[in-house]
């Protein structure tokens, strides 16, 4: 990595934690293509040679005017390359209840206790711990939330993150603490203003108390010549959810990392993706579903559409732990392959150490359904219509769980979009 690095008003604990983020980085070996965390994987994609900390975004006004998406919001952050652009701030009486919403470098001295605690707090067992250590030493810049105990959030709070200029590196991060009984909706959107080649490494942090509800969306617009990696942690306590959805839309190589505990009784966690992976972009996505305690459940379910030359890999574990007795976990892989060329890889796993316990797994590759096409096609449907009208319904099975008509409809748009640019080549 070249350039320097935007020190801010980080406190002296924030800074140790960078440097050793910058060791731990130098010490730790590069991906190599035998390594099973990685098989199937192109680790020849990860060379950071030219990679730099970028300069200020050239338009910052313009970015923050791109920057919509739900319409109403109860806050909305805009970052560019490792800046803050734009901040609205929650509605005063959300503020006078308690919910808190500022950028993670405000919150490492307001709120040092909570950041110190639940930064980064989960290592990196996927296979991804030198560049989650390259994002600790990094100028990481995101959003701290604080959801206070028994208060819902009435509407998502947006953040965008954009990337701008050839060989810029951002590192956005988000940490959520939703207390007890508390309940909200986090959106974030990742954004590249240009197609030049950039590289983005962000980390997201998860903490759902006893009785809360999180929904945490990811949608991933990054240009087609962005290397990306989205490292998730999530810890889901007693009688507590939360729903986790990745939408890849957009890079070149894309690693998405999602650790997921259950940590108490009556813990669950959703866990879903869409992925359109087009022309010669590969999306490799790594799971772990921890049940740590008895009676708690998890639901994966990963879609993925491939055409052009795209490639996709998924690489998920259940894992049950001794003494976690009735634990329901549930793990399903689906692609649907558009062309002759793309590829998609699929393991999913079990681990499992208790008794009393269902868990099932599995993964399904298939083309378009040939009777469904000639019956869209009879009907004066165009082919490249019907075919987009059948995998919109493929995608929709994972779509129609979000909990908000709005969200949904807005994530549905992005995903249709997309998915029609990469059909047409």
């Amino acid at each position: 990595m070249e350039g320097a690095l935007v020190e801010g008003q980080w406190p002296a604990w924030f800074a140790a934690s960078r440097q050793r983020g910058w060791d731990d980085f130098q010490k730790l070996p590069a991906p190599a293509a035998k390594d099973e965390k990685w098989r199937f994987s192109n680790v020849k994609a990860l060379a950071l040679d030219g990679f730099r900390y970028p300069g200020a975004v050239g338009k910052a006004a313009a970015l923050v005017e791109r920057s919509t998406g739900l319409g109403e919001s109860a806050a909305r952050f805009v970052f560019g390359n490792n800046r803050l652009l734009s901040a609205t701030a929650p509605a005063v009486d959300l503020v006078k209840a308690g919910l808190v919403v500022m950028t993670i470098e405000e919150a490492a001295t307001k709120h040092a206790d909570l950041v110190q605690k639940h930064f980064m707090a989960q290592d990196a067992k996927l296979g991804s711990a030198k560049y989650a250590a390259l994002h600790r030493s990094g100028p990481v810049n995101g959003v701290f939330i604080r959801v206070p105990k028994d208060l819902e959030v009435p509407h998502p709070i947006e953040i965008f993150h954009w990337v701008e200029g050839a060989g810029a590196a951002v590192f956005p991060h988000t940490l959520v603490i939703c207390e007890r009984h508390s309940k909200a909706t986090v959106v974030d959107c990742f954004r590249s203003a240009d197609d030049a080649p950039a590289f983005a490494c962000g980390v997201n942090d998860l903490v759902v108390e006893e009785g809360a509800k999180l929904n945490y969306v990811a949608v991933q617009q990054w240009g087609p010549a962005t290397t990306a990696f989205h490292l998730n942690s999530t810890t889901v306590g007693r009688d507590a959810a939360c729903l986790g959805m990745q939408v890849n839309l957009g890079g070149k190589f894309v690693r998405n990392e999602n650790y997921s505990r259950m940590v108490a009784e009556g813990a669950r966690s959703d866990m879903l993706s869409v992925n359109i992976a087009a022309g010669d972009q590969m999306i490799d996505q790594r799971t772990f579903q921890d049940h740590a305690k008895p009676n708690a459940t998890s639901d994966l379910l990963y879609q993925n559409a491939l055409t052009g030359k795209g490639r996709t890999v998924f690489s998920g574990v259940i894992r049950v732990e001794p003494g976690a007795h009735k634990t329901d976990a549930y793990q399903k892989v689906r692609n649907i392959v558009l062309s002759d060329e793309a590829e998609a890889n699929s393991m999913p796993g079990l681990e499992i150490e208790a008794d009393d316990v269902r868990c099932t797994h599995g993964a399904t590759t298939a083309q378009v359904d040939d009777r469904e096409l000639f019956y869209l096609l009879a009907r004066g449907i165009r082919p490249e219509a019907a075919q987009q009208l059948l995998v919109m319904g493929f995608f929709n099975t994972v779509l129609d769980r979000l909990p908000e008509t709005r969200l949904r409809g807005h994530i549905e748009s992005l995903v249709e979009a997309r998915l029609s640019a990469a059909l047409r080549g």
